[in-house]
């Protein structure tokens, strides 16, 4: 019974704290380390899953660890960005008064410095990932702006021919320049594709099974 009291008073307690508005900066910072862990591990765990039963050798233990830990990177890189980010966001506020919109780029800039700046599987493809989305906003808002005419015709044809022709150019001809999972995934449909042995290998494995 005293220990049911107990939790009640903490309960209460911590609810209190989080509805103090003078507080409101720093629990969203904490908030933030957790939504990056959260989100971090949902978006890796399949990929991870997928890919590794998909392209890697070894034994099932050895795929299970390379996915638990592909998990773990991917969510603790994405909590320390979120965490560092929203962080000197608010620091960067209380000091000049206001939000101001240098604010977030240099507080991005310092997490992604820290963070993101490790040359190693996990943050080249997330940094990737990232640089074809800012490509794409930086030419709309670009239109926007009137920096660049808008176009009369949808661009978006050009775009995917461009992209296409210029990635199996580079998988062609200069492969070791792409990151080892697209190279992987590239063996798989234009390379492995052209050799068979019989039936069983032809429509049913990729690969002859070894004995």
């Amino acid at each position: 019974m005293a220990s049911s009291d107990l939790f009640k008073t903490l309960l209460y307690t911590l609810n209190n704290l989080l509805q103090q508005h003078k507080y409101k900066s720093a629990l969203a910072v904490v908030k933030g380390f957790r939504n990056g862990a959260v989100y971090g591990a949902k978006i890796r765990a399949p990929h991870a899953l997928v890919m590794t039963f998909l392209f890697r050798s070894g034994s099932l233990r050895e795929k299970l660890r390379a996915i638990a830990q592909a998990t773990y990177t991917h969510s603790r890189n994405l909590a320390c960005f979120v965490f560092t980010y929203k962080g000197l966001q608010a620091l960067q506020q209380r000091l000049q008064g206001r939000p101001l919109q240098t604010h977030s780029f240099l507080a991005a800039c310092v997490g992604g410095w820290l963070v993101f700046g490790e040359n190693n599987n996990i943050n080249s493809q997330i940094n990737m990932y990232l640089l074809s989305r800012i490509l794409f906003a930086l030419s709309r808002l670009a239109v926007e702006k009137g920096f660049v005419p808008q176009p009369r015709k949808d661009p978006f044809p050009l775009f995917g021919a461009l992209v296409w022709g210029i990635v199996l150019w580079l998988f062609e001809y200069h492969p070791h320049t792409l990151q080892p999972s697209l190279q992987s995934s590239m063996n798989y449909l234009y390379h492995d594709s052209n050799t068979w042995h019989d039936i069983s290998d032809f429509l049913i494995y990729n690969k002859p099974k070894t004995k």
